[in-house]
This record gives C-alpha cells, structure tokens and sequence, in this order.
C-alpha cells in the first residue's frame, strides 16, 4: 500500500515540529520519494543520526506501506 506525500511530511513534523520539510515522488507511484528535511535538532549530529531521526518519525513505514526514501538532512544555516 503506498503512502502519500503529506503523510510522510505529517509524520516527520510530528517527530520534528521545527523542520522544513519538502517531499517528491520520484516515480509517480507513491512508494519511491526524496525528501528534504531541515531541522535545529540536527545541528551538531552525524547525517547517520539525522536520517535515523527521520527514519524513527516514519514509525516502522519504511520497508512497508514506504518502499524508498532518499534523504537530505541538515541544520538551519
């Protein structure tokens, strides 16, 4: 079952409140997206943790309902 844009975005700002969040489908089919997350919580943290962060907020989604999710974390500049 795929997921939408929005509840991908819904869920990572639930996790993150002050993230900047940006969502595409890459392939049109809901199962494959690229996401852009900015957030202060990341600020000082390894990118491994970042994603880490994001992949927790998708409450075990990856893998199931959400088959790919090509990630950019970062701090507020």
């Amino acid at each position: 079952m795929a997921m939408e844009a929005s509840e991908i975005e819904a869920l990572i700002k639930a996790a993150l409140p002050d993230a900047r969040v940006a969502i595409d489908d890459l392939a049109g089919d809901g199962d494959h997206y690229a996401a852009t997350v900015v957030s202060e919580c990341f600020r000082g943290i390894s990118r491994v943790k970042q994603h880490q962060i994001v992949y927790a907020a998708l409450r075990g989604r990856m893998g199931g309902a959400l088959h790919a999710l090509a990630l950019q974390t970062s701090a507020p500049e």
